[in-house]
């Protein structure tokens, strides 16, 4: 069975309010990209992934007139294919849901938010160390999902899309330096409110996969030393914890690959492109043998991809991330 997560950029845009494809000449949300061009994008590359499961971060917005797993399943059916049943949970206000798109001959899925406070509460921590609590809340609350496979195989699957860490709207310095800082405070307060529920999880003994956006990942920025730990880590958890595995996250984290690092994004910054580890597929102790085959599909890292030119050039045009896949035989 393959699982992925995915990050389609304003996927929304592309929607009407009856949840109907606008494919024709008008922009995306993408840079210097039209819709019909986006549109057929992303039909080769859902169809090249060919997964049983995609969790679609920034997914189709809903609301009290657009229905976003509607819009999915709309766009499964144009593009004939088989993950063509659709399940959100807490809906948000930033136009960017979190979806499972999935094909039902292969596994079922149901929203089952668990824990307290629920993903769509507050959550209260000290976060400086100076005796007060701090209210923390999520914009796009993770999408908690109760799985169970063809053959009987019962599992627990979060979704994820972590704060930006990305001082938006700053201009001078120091006001970058404040938003920063600010932003990865909150990131991080997420992961633990997240490591809470995963730990949950382990100890009832539940098999878990958490996917998704987390904005982050082990040395991606300057401000990880004044935190300690960068907010993935703290998700797999430390030394002594019961672990999550991803492998990219591993080896950043044992900085095994030395001057190469695996990168699911890529952005263009002022004047030239950046890639960073943002997106992951995190599998808990008793998933580990039934995992393998992590894959990244990136345009130029992937050979795969790299010798396919019409993939390859889809990959690039369909969204600023790419798709992180694993094969799980459950």
């Amino acid at each position: 069975m393959r699982i992925a997560t995915y990050n389609v950029e304003w996927f929304s845009n592309l929607f009407d309010d009856e949840g109907t494809l606008l494919s024709d000449g008008g922009w995306s949300g993408r840079r210097d990209v039209k819709r019909n061009e986006q549109i057929e994008a992303l039909g080769i590359v859902f169809t090249a992934l060919d997964a049983d499961a995609v969790m679609v971060i920034e997914a189709p917005d809903s609301h009290r007139k657009r229905d976003g797993a509607r819009a999915l399943e709309n766009f499964a059916a144009v593009m004939g294919l088989r993950t063509r049943n659709a399940v959100q949970g807490f809906v948000n206000d930033t136009q960017q849901e979190i979806t499972l798109l999935y094909d039902p001959d292969r596994l079922t899925a149901r929203h089952d938010p668990q824990g307290t406070p629920p993903f769509d509460a507050e959550y209260h921590l000290d976060l400086d160390v100076d005796a007060q609590l701090d209210r923390v809340r999520w914009s796009k609350p993770p999408l908690e999902l109760a799985i169970e496979t063809a053959r009987g195989t019962r599992f627990r699957m979060i979704g994820v899309h972590a704060k930006s860490k990305a001082p938006h709207g700053a201009k001078r310095p120091d006001e970058i330096m404040r938003i920063a800082i600010a932003n990865r405070r909150k990131q991080l307060a997420q992961c633990i409110w997240l490591r809470e529920r995963v730990e949950d999880h382990l100890d009832a003994g539940d098999p878990l996969v958490v996917l998704g956006d987390f904005n982050d990942g082990p040395g991606l920025d300057e401000y990880e030393k004044l935190f300690g730990r960068s907010g993935v880590e703290i998700v797999i958890g430390g030394e002594g914890e019961p672990r999550l595995y991803d492998p990219h996250a591993e080896a950043l984290m044992q900085r095994r690959l030395g001057g190469v690092s695996p990168t699911t994004a890529r952005f263009w910054v002022k004047d030239r492109w950046l890639e960073a580890l943002l997106d992951y597929v995190m599998v808990s102790p008793d998933l580990r043998e039934a995992a393998q085959n992590w894959r990244i599909w990136h345009p130029y890292d992937d050979p795969d991809c790299a010798a396919l030119p019409e993939l390859q050039t889809a990959l690039l045009t369909a969204s600023d991330h790419f798709p992180v896949s694993v094969e799980l035989d459950i």
